[in-house]
């Protein structure tokens, strides 16, 4: 299925900005590598989740068992561009079902596991799935049977699971003939311009939005993340995130398939799996958010009680991170970069390579697609940005002048799925995407945008834009809360003010006055600081650990009233 435009193709594969070639082009050169040891390594507590023993495949095992894995579904009557919606753990299952998609000219639509019937009969009713794909049970949920209800509601929807029943996949790859799947491929030949993926958006504003993205978009952005964030080749790379958006496909799974390493699996996230991980694998390289990161510097007994030397690199992102953060992991040895991204294909990157600086690097993205910069870097090379007032429409060049963030180039999508409407919105007259977060050039140096906030979320205090991930970052050190977040409250004579949400440390008792103290003595504005406390047993946040600041604020504004 082509959706992105023909002559889009060709201008981008001309420049060299896309291959051209298909996913499973990627995975087949890095399979003939040669290379010994495993691949790709389950978690090693999968029998506690799903009741499957963890598995360990080579680049051989893997390759012959994405085959049966296709040829199973061909069985079943798939055919190219059909659609799969999924619904799968972090196992080896999810990567092998992704590659067989990517071999097969199938599509594949991965959904969150926390999600229910409401979030599955809308996204079901949007790509119209043939297959419905997941496991039996997690962690005590049976999805199984969510799946065969979803189906008796709708014709033509065939629910298949890994681990047990009727429609078990695993018994029918095991059973299935690979050179069915060669017959296949070699009849259905697969281009770089076919829709691979329908991921979603994480819904913090609005029902989730489908993000078709072809075989083109996922190679360039293992191009661009490899290249970006200190990922390199011998890497030992650890997933702690869902694959279902492009944190963890175009994040991990695609540099793990252009590198040829070792990819280790994660899910859901424990800490003490996670570090455990780390240490029996010899993890180099992973991801992970700014709380978990946070947590960990708050908790030096825990890492002390493991052996983490391996890591050179983590790459952060979804929220923003803090000086004192980049700066406490540093002093272990290990970078932290720091990534601004979307399902969409927006991509900044800030690496201790690009900006060395900790402060600097907790806000500050090279201006990669900038007019008039020059940077070495993939991702300079592909796309453009530019800000713009989201009031006039106004293009900005002058530093410390907040404006929306624009892109376009061969890494950002060609619109929503199945929504026109939509599609009209976030792109401007340029066919630039309309990110909907607030930068501004950097006033020391022009070669850098400052990252202000999600333009939805600025607080409007008296007429003075706040950003509430400013204030954020500055209470990620305040020593009485494991993690807070801010959000504006409505005021009859401001608009709104400052509340902030605490989830207090072990034993500790955070007020007000502590935390005005804490930005009182870091010399924050008046203005910036809040007005309201609520304390709470952990923030609201979404598969991707944003915080939901629309459940956040409704959860303050009923503590308030109460």
């Amino acid at each position: 299925m082509f959706l992105t435009p023909a002559d889009r193709v060709r201008d981008y594969e001309d420049r060299g900005w896309w291959s051209g070639e298909s996913v499973d082009a990627v995975t087949r050169r890095a399979v003939a590598s040669g290379r010994d040891g495993d691949a790709l390594v389950d978690p090693f507590n999968r029998a506690k989740l799903d009741g499957h023993e963890p598995e360990r495949l080579s680049w051989r095992q893997l390759d012959e068992r994405i085959d049966r894995l296709a040829a199973a579904l061909l069985d079943e009557g798939l055919e190219k561009d059909d659609v799969i919606l999924a619904q799968l753990p972090n196992t080896v299952d999810a990567v092998l079902l992704f590659l067989a998609c990517a071999r097969l000219g199938a599509i594949l639509s991965p959904v969150a596991m926390p999600y229910r019937r409401h979030e599955l009969e809308f996204i079901a009713g949007q790509v119209k799935p043939r297959f419905f794909v997941t496991v039996e049970s997690f962690a005590g949920f049976d999805h199984a049977a969510l799946g065969r209800s979803l189906a008796e509601e709708r014709g033509g929807l065939q629910v298949l699971t890994f681990g047990g029943g009727e429609g078990d996949l695993r018994a029918k790859a095991a059973a299935a003939s690979p050179s069915r799947t060669r017959a296949h491929v070699d009849a259905n030949p697969v281009a770089g311009g076919e829709v691979l993926t329908i991921c979603w958006t994480s819904g913090t504003e609005s029902r989730p939005k489908g993000v078709p993205r072809d075989h083109n978009h996922w190679i360039l952005n293992a191009e661009v993340v490899a290249d970006g964030t200190g990922a390199q080749e011998g890497d030992v790379l650890l997933n702690p995130f869902p694959l279902v958006n492009i944190g963890s496909i175009g994040g991990l799974v695609m540099p793990w398939l252009l590198l040829g390493t070792k990819l280790v699996l994660h899910h859901p996230f424990d800490l003490g799996v996670f570090l455990k991980q780390i240490e029996q694998e010899r993890v180099s390289y992973t991801i992970a958010p700014p709380a978990v990161l946070t947590a960990l510097l708050k908790q030096p007994q825990l890492l002390d009680s493991v052996d983490i030397s391996s890591l050179h690199t983590v790459s952060s992102g979804s929220a923003p991170l803090s000086p004192w953060l980049i700066e406490g992991w540093a002093a272990k040895g290990i970078e932290i970069t720091n990534v601004f991204g979307s399902n969409e294909g927006a991509g900044l990157f800030s690496s201790a390579a690009s900006v060395p600086d900790y402060a600097n690097r907790a806000r500050y993205f090279p201006r990669f697609g900038a007019e008039g910069q020059t940077w070495e870097a993939r991702s300079h090379e592909v796309s453009r940005s530019r800000l713009v007032d989201p009031e006039t429409e106004e293009e900005i060049a002058e530093p410390g002048r907040p404006g929306e963030l624009r892109l376009g180039g061969a890494s950002i999508f060609s619109g929503y799925w199945n929504s026109p409407e939509l599609t009209a919105a976030a792109f401007d007259e340029k066919g630039h995407y309309r990110t909907g977060d607030l930068f501004e050039i950097a006033g020391e140096d022009d070669r850098f945008y400052r990252f202000i906030g999600r333009s939805k979320e600025i607080i409007v205090r008296g007429g003075i834009n706040i950003s509430p991930a400013e204030i954020d970052d500055l209470l990620i050190g305040f020593p009485m809360a494991v993690e807070a977040a801010t959000v504006g409250i409505p005021d009859d004579r401001l608009g709104e003010r400052i509340a902030v949400a605490v989830v207090p440390a072990d034993g500790a008792r955070p007020t007000l006055e502590d935390v005005t103290a804490f930005l009182s003595e870091r010399d924050v504005a008046i203005y910036k600081r809040p007005e309201r406390l609520v304390t709470v047993d952990k923030l609201p946040r979404n598969p991707m650990n944003k915080v939901m600041r629309n459940e956040l604020r409704a959860m303050v504004q009923e503590r308030i009233e109460d």
